[in-house]
């Protein structure tokens, strides 16, 4: 696929109405397949458009996190009426809060990822395109906060890179001589950040921000495969919320654990929640198949 995400190319309101039922989604629904669905999902996403090696150092911060939630649950709640063995404070430790503990972590680490893919689809650009005249001026600090983030990083990464070759290196020298290092980068970048500030600023005053009258250019334009997708986004998510309110995506924890009931109904709400989920991942394998090369024989 060469790197390349179909799904990032259809009109912004199609990505940004997808995360958040997403993101609702992923919040709201506590069934178990569900949660494996959206945590598939997003993983696979992720994947595709990250890379391994990206999404593996998201990964290394995730998964302790994740089973530090999981294990601190049955250490609070004590809820439920399988008692596996009394703790020292002579709490209970119950089955029930065990399982909820990796459901809830489960659930958070699906939010995470599906706010990773986000961030991946929906840069600065689309989110202006959206509120920027519903709320200009908050859109234009969220996407520059969220602009500057990665811009800083970058420039952290070369001023150390610069430093360390005139031979100030932080991660050499004593203590004191680290600490005059690191707040020689320090100053650097706050400097950087200054300057930019002001650069960035006059460019706007430059461009009439703040007239009245001004225009914006935008390249967005709904074409017909974006009706499509958002025929069929809504068509899922309207079927996906009449099975929420029929109770088909919810799921009991306590007292006891609900037993997992198999219902034409039940199958066919998670088959189109999995579809829903899977919309991107599937629009990338028909076209990495589309682009496939045909061997000729002889």
């Amino acid at each position: 696929m060469d790197g390349r995400d179909v799904f990032s190319g259809y009109h912004p309101v199609v990505n940004f109405i997808y995360f958040m039922l997403m993101l609702l989604f992923a919040m709201c629904f506590w069934h178990p397949v569900s949660l494996g669905i959206s945590l598939a999902a997003a993983l696979v996403y992720a994947l595709q458009l990250k890379g391994k090696k990206a999404v593996g150092r998201t990964l290394v911060f995730l998964v302790p996190m994740l089973l530090l939630a999981a294990l601190l649950n049955p250490v609070f709640n004590h809820e439920g009426i399988t008692i596996l063995c009394y703790l020292p404070t002579g709490n209970p430790l119950t089955l029930e809060s065990i399982v909820y503990g990796f459901a809830a972590a489960v659930m958070l680490a699906c939010v995470i990822l599906w706010f990773v893919c986000y961030s991946a689809v929906m840069c600065s650009d689309k989110f202006i395109y959206l509120f920027g005249r519903i709320i200009p001026a908050l859109s234009l600090v969220l996407s520059m906060t969220l602009r500057f983030i990665p811009r800083f990083k970058m420039q952290l990464q070369t001023v150390i890179e610069a430093q360390r070759c005139v031979g100030r290196d932080m991660g050499t020298g004593s203590v004191f001589q680290r600490m005059k290092y690191a707040m020689g980068v320090c100053s650097i970048l706050i400097t950087w950040a200054l300057e930019t500030a002001i650069e960035t600023a006059d460019s706007m005053k430059s461009r009439g921000y703040g007239l009245p009258g001004r225009t914006a250019f935008s390249i967005y334009r709904m074409e017909k495969r974006d009706k499509k997708m958002l025929v069929w986004l809504i068509g899922c998510g309207a079927v996906i919320f009449v099975s929420w309110a029929a109770g088909l995506f919810t799921w009991r924890y306590y007292p006891t654990v609900q037993q997992l009931a198999v219902t034409p109904t039940a199958v066919l709400a998670q088959v189109v929640y999995l579809s829903l989920c899977a919309t991107p991942v599937l629009l990338n394998q028909r076209e990495g198949k589309a682009c496939t090369p045909i061997k000729l024989k002889g």
